[in-house]
């Protein structure tokens, strides 16, 4: 779950609560439960890691925690690498004070020997903590109630906030008093904003407020702070990674006072996958074998259940073409409806429909194994090489099941030159649909050459 933005209508008053996480949904969706009583209309916000917006899906997400007018903010993390959660926690803080966070995975974790301290956690951010595992309805009721305290105000989140080297609080400070007070999102949140000069921050903030900023003054003022850090040697384009190198210190400081593991080597056994899998040597021996089962099996294994379907759609064929013939249907009108758009439907259906649904169910067993970052990885240097992304590598897979899905997919690549080149050329890849065109042409091709010899 990347995000959850829930609206919570309490007649006669209106509370919106807004869940943000991780995931991998690039889409706004909506939908409604009941708690207590009490109507909650849920918003999923797009998948992100950070709120920086080098993505369409970070600026999404973005623009609503910054202007969907929300009374709380949850934040989900992953309890099994809470570490890197931490940096789209403090980085939500960073825009508002109503936050909870809900530490999900729980038994994963536990599984993994990670115990989380929950309420060290909680003192440590100063923001409610929740522990959730999401199959368990208690556990997600327990949510809820502190969803509804905190909106209430029963309970006041404080957020703990991080600060920067002095030289960078200095130029956060000046940035601050040229941003007019009235705005209603966080001038602190804003000034680190606007020291990168990320014109679309501003573009959002005058489309979501209707008002209209003076860029000129921001530019001056910012064009000033950078020119103070660079004189304490760190330059505009270093300024960024030196905000995240802090976000990510106070996350490093706080997972070494709430997590404790009960092995002491729980993560030796996957530093030895990684050294095989990733390997020059053995990686891709590895992936190919892998990739040649998951077609083998697909490509087998479809043969049953499309002979099955092609057996009845044939008999339900002969039926229609009886029923068509008793009521002495035109034979123009029997050739378009049975012969044309039922027997075609009848082979895209058989033919297309059990690879697909053999091929996906491996691909996501793949997936949930963590082996797809791992081909991502191993194939990076040689999309690079192509100007592109081993993301990539992740849609071309999914293009062998479906070219529309492996399109689709193509959302997670963030760069928008690299999207539109894995999407050209994810029409090359074969799909299910074409497979059994190509070994026809195929087997006709080579059949050719060995009765010419």
């Amino acid at each position: 779950m990347l995000g959850k933005v829930l609206y919570l209508i309490i007649l006669p008053v209106c509370i919106s609560i807004l869940v943000i996480g991780h995931g991998k949904t690039v889409a706004n969706a909506f939908g409604t439960c009941l708690h207590k009583s009490q109507t909650l209309l849920l918003v999923d916000l797009p998948g992100t890691y950070s709120l920086m917006s080098n993505s369409v899906e970070e600026e999404i997400a973005r623009d609503y925690i910054c202007f969907g007018n929300s009374d709380c903010t949850i934040v989900v993390v992953d309890a099994t690498c809470l570490e890197r959660n931490l940096n789209l926690v403090f980085q939500t803080m960073e825009i508002t004070k109503q936050v909870i966070v809900c530490v999900n995975l729980l038994d994963e974790a536990k599984k993994k020997g990670i115990f989380v301290d929950l309420k060290k956690l909680e003192s440590l951010l100063g923001v409610p903590v929740v522990g959730t595992i999401a199959r368990k309805r208690k556990t997600l009721s327990k949510l809820l109630d502190t969803v509804c305290d905190v909106c209430s105000h029963k309970i006041r989140p404080i957020p703990k906030t991080v600060i920067y080297a002095p030289i960078i609080e200095d130029v956060i400070l000046k940035m601050q008093n040229v941003i007019p007070s009235t705005l209603p999102i966080d001038s602190r949140w804003l000034a680190l904003r606007l020291l990168d000069y990320n014109e679309k921050i501003i573009s959002a903030v005058e489309k979501h407020l209707s008002i209209s900023l003076n860029k000129d003054v921001f530019q001056k003022v910012r064009l000033e702070s950078i020119a103070i850090l660079e004189q304490n040697s760190i330059l505009a384009s270093e300024l960024k990674e030196k905000i995240v190198s802090s976000i990510m210190f106070y996350a490093e400081n706080i997972c070494k006072n709430v997590i404790h593991y009960s092995k002491s080597n729980y993560s030796q056994s996957d530093r030895r996958i990684d050294r095989i899998l990733t390997s020059k040597m053995f990686g891709f021996p590895i992936m190919l074998l892998l990739l040649a089962v998951v077609f083998w099996i697909t490509i087998i294994g479809a043969n049953y259940p499309s002979q099955f379907l092609s057996n009845i759609f044939g008999m339900i064929e002969e039926k229609l073409l009886f029923i068509f013939n008793y009521i002495h249907s035109p034979s123009w009108l029997t050739g378009i409806l049975v012969s044309g758009m039922y027997k075609t439907l009848g082979w895209v259906v058989a033919v297309m429909l059990p690879p697909m649904a053999i091929f996906f169910p491996l691909f996501t067993v793949l997936e949930d194994s963590g082996y797809l970052p791992r081909i991502a990885f191993n194939l990076d240097n040689f999309f690079r090489k192509c100007c592109t992304t081993g993301k990539q590598a992740l849609t071309m897979c999914m293009g062998f099941g479906c070219n529309a899905a492996g399109v689709i997919g193509c959302r997670i690549i963030n760069s928008p030159r690299e999207r539109l080149i894995a999407i050209l050329t994810n029409t090359f890849i074969p799909c299910n649909g074409r497979f059994p065109f190509l070994i026809t042409i195929a087997s006709i091709f080579f059949g050719s050459l060995f009765v010419r010899y």
